[in-house]
């Protein structure tokens, strides 16, 4: 059999990156922990999360979802298997951002939430302009260093800065950025397309989008005179009002039909096939909307059908 998994540095990730944004928000933990038991059962090794969520839900303070995490682990014995990503400088409702200080603090903090003693993946958050690229460059290669981090990654950063980072490890032998995790997704491309991809795929860097199904409307459940029960409605919906979102929904609706096939696993599918791509994000709050989104690792489809998705979603 075929090896689905796809490279980012050294580490080696299943084409599906599980979110963990909803686990101790939408999902509780005993809901939580059936997500990922099925993510694994089915071959999964690649699970995001981040210090700060979820932070926004009244009564939290942050790190609900590496918590549950953490205790997944425990209970599994299964830390050894996983492929796990993190981030570090985001607050809320303020940013933290990415002193030393911060980053030293932060993944003590997300280590002993996560009951382990080593991130595989560990992502700036979002980017600190006050903060100059060789303080965070330097603070994050003590920590692979140190054996805490294996891999270091950006989210949330401009062409600009990404390059600046990049050229400061080239030239003085630091870790270097091996992922971004940029916002991108068929009705969104603008925001990682261009410069910044190009940025990107310059390095060797792997993408991991998140937003991958556009906050649910790229599962088509989201349809005019429809209405959905979701914390994220609002926000999927505004891509019906929009010319693009209807005319990606046709062609998804086609080539769907074409591989009797869930939208969510063709727009992923999309995502999946572009240059620097490794591994969509993207989150289930139940085992029920998990088969959806782990077909991607076997969907391949053909350059026509890319090319009628690429058009319908210009």
């Amino acid at each position: 059999m075929a090896d689905i998994h796809q490279k980012i540095g050294n580490l080696s990730v299943h084409p599906l990156a599980l979110g963990g944004n909803v686990f101790g928000w939408t999902a509780d933990e005993a809901e939580s922990f059936a997500v990922l038991d099925a993510y694994a059962a089915a071959g999964g090794n690649f699970i995001d999360t981040a210090d700060v969520y979820s932070a926004w839900v009244p009564g939290n303070s942050g790190g609900e979802s590496e918590t549950v995490i953490g205790k997944w682990f425990a209970s599994r014995g299964n830390r050894a298997d996983i492929v796990l990503a993190t981030k570090v400088g985001a607050g809320y409702p303020e940013p933290r951002g990415l002193s030393s200080t911060v980053i030293k603090a932060g993944v003590e903090d997300s280590l002993r939430r996560l009951g382990t003693d080593y991130i595989d993946l560990y992502y700036t958050h979002y980017d600190d302009p006050s903060v100059p690229v060789e303080e965070f460059v330097s603070t994050l290669d003590a920590l692979v260093k140190e054996g805490k981090v294996r891999e270091i990654a950006a989210s949330n950063i401009t062409p600009e800065r990404l390059a600046e980072a990049l050229a400061f490890s080239d030239a003085s032998g630091l870790a270097k950025y091996a992922a971004i995790q940029p916002h991108y997704n068929l009705v969104s491309r603008e925001t990682y397309e261009g410069e910044l991809a190009a940025v990107a795929a310059g390095h060797g860097l792997a993408a991991v989008p998140y937003y991958a199904l556009a906050s649910g409307f790229l599962t088509g459940k989201y349809r005019p005179g429809t209405t959905v029960d979701s914390p994220r409605a609002e926000g999927a919906g505004k891509y019906l009002a929009s010319e693009r979102g209807p005319r990606v929904l046709a062609a998804l609706d086609e080539v769907a039909a074409a591989h009797d096939a869930e939208i969510a696993t063709v727009a992923l599918a999309w995502l999946a096939a572009q240059p620097t791509v490794a591994a969509p994000l993207a989150s289930a709050r139940t085992v029920e909307q998990l088969p959806a989104l782990l077909a991607v690792a076997d969907l391949k489809l053909t350059e026509a059908e890319l090319a009628r998705l690429t058009e319908a979603s210009a």
